[in-house]
Order: C-alpha cells, then sequence, then structure tokens
C-alpha cells in the first residue's frame, strides 16, 4: 500500500500536482473544494435539524388565487 511518511513523497505529490494544473489554477481549485464541503456541512446540518416551518397547504394557494 501507499505510505507517504516520507516527506520526499509529500515534495514528490505537489510537485505532480503544480506540473499537471499549473501555479495559477490550484488556488481556484482548493477555492471550489473548500466551497463545495461548505454547501455539504450546510445542507447536512439542514437535514439533521427538524422541520419547524409548516408546510404551505392548498388552502392557502386557493386563498392567494381568490384575492386576485
Amino acid at each position: 500500500m501507499l505510505d507517504f511518511s516520507s516527506p520526499f513523497h509529500l515534495i514528490l505529490i505537489v510537485l505532480i500536482i503544480v506540473l499537471l494544473f499549473g501555479g495559477k489554477k490550484i488556488p481556484e481549485l482548493m477555492k471550489g473544494i473548500g466551497q463545495g464541503m461548505k454547501e455539504f456541512k450546510k445542507a447536512s446540518k439542514l437535514d439533521d435539524e427538524p422541520e419547524k416551518k409548516e408546510p404551505e397547504t392548498k388552502d392557502t394557494e386557493t386563498k392567494a388565487s381568490e384575492k386576485k
């Protein structure tokens, strides 16, 4: 299996990533990963919370259409 205990391995991996993506693309890539993780955490937190707001019923939709 892969053993990344040596600093040489980490340096080699970082060098390969820089060569593949280029120096300018790496911050954009990391920003995108960070935003994705933030959205994932937000969505999972919302799923865990019980719904406090009552769902809209057809009665409110009917009342809204009657006002027109």
